[in-house]
């Protein structure tokens, strides 16, 4: 169980410090990332590019992070705040203007062999539509 929370820990540190290769680090190669509202995105790469882009449209600092792990620490989950600024006109939403927005969010973990093979982040779109239009 600590190894889990551990790992998720790392990765949200990583997150936070804009260090997209610490938190690769802490991804299996075949990860699963399930994008909110998204398609479901298999592979590191496809992990790094989504990052790329999040991090050209969008600031984001997550506070008031609570971790979560069942006690076999195969499985973990994250509740948090976003603080973001919307940076860049991501396609097929308002148009960016520097906008802060505050949400509440949660991540959920799959985890083997001390990495994350499951990412899934859920967040209410409508609301942050709303907080920036």
């Amino acid at each position: 169980m600590e190894q889990a929370r551990d790992v998720v820990a790392r990765y949200f540190a990583a997150f936070n410090a804009g260090d997209v290769a610490g938190m690769l680090d802490c991804l299996s190669d075949d990860v699963a990332h399930h994008v909110n509202e998204g398609q479901v995105r298999v592979g590191k790469d496809l992990f790094r590019s989504f990052c790329e882009h999040m991090n050209r449209c969008y600031r984001e600092n997550l506070t008031d992070m609570v971790i979560f792990a069942n006690e076999d620490g195969t499985r973990g989950a994250a509740e948090f705040v976003v603080n973001g600024t919307y940076l860049e006109t991501d396609e097929g939403l308002p148009e960016a203007k520097g906008q802060t927005y505050c949400l509440p969010a949660g991540s959920f973990f799959s985890l083997a062999d001390g990495k994350i093979t499951r990412v899934v982040t859920f967040y209410n779109l409508a609301d942050w539509v709303r907080q920036v239009s």
